[in-house]
């Protein structure tokens, strides 16, 4: 398909009355919607003769933290904002970031961390603890060794780490 003037005219005429690339497609006839969002940007067409809110949103100010010893602090999460349409910039969605609170977690138990038994792979027995320490590649690796509880390769400790109830993995996200 060939872009002849009067198809490029009454492509920007659609365009300028705020039609959709779909629409503007069944208009011409012969043409994809793609088609009609590629010449759109070729010609860089910004005007869609629709109002746009072009005032700058005023973002939440967050609470300051300076000196407190609050836990709850801020996170941004990003937040689309209406479309613009500039050049060929025309269907891109802009973003606009909200503060989120969430607080930080402090164990509330004293942690106590076992003494490593350091021992090699061919001294583990069934009742010793196979958290592994360091990096398997190094000379240097070895697991835990401590006694292990009634059911599982890890010791107390470990198994608090390793196991975590599914009621704390669903809060957690």
């Amino acid at each position: 398909m060939n872009w002849t003037d009067e198809r490029v005219e009454l492509l920007k005429k659609l365009w300028a009355e705020g039609l959709s690339a779909s629409q503007i497609a069944a208009q011409l006839g012969g043409v994809s919607r793609n088609a009609v969002i590629g010449k759109v940007h070729r010609l860089k067409l910004s005007s869609r003769g629709r109002a746009t809110n072009t005032a700058p949103r005023q973002k939440k100010a967050a609470p300051s933290v300076g000196g407190s010893t609050s836990s709850t602090r801020r996170k941004s999460s990003p937040r689309p904002m209406a479309a613009a349409s500039i050049g060929a910039t025309a269907l891109k969605v802009q973003f606009e970031e909200d503060a989120v609170a969430y607080q930080e977690v402090r164990p509330t138990e004293n942690v106590v961390l076992p003494i490593s038994r350091n021992l090699k792979l061919v001294q583990l027995s069934e009742r010793t603890c196979k958290w592994p320490n360091g990096d398997p590649l190094s000379e240097e690796f070895n697991f835990c060794g401590n006694d292990v509880g009634e059911a599982g390769p890890y010791c107390t400790y470990h198994s608090k780490l390793a196991y975590q109830p599914a009621s704390e993995r669903r809060r957690n996200r």
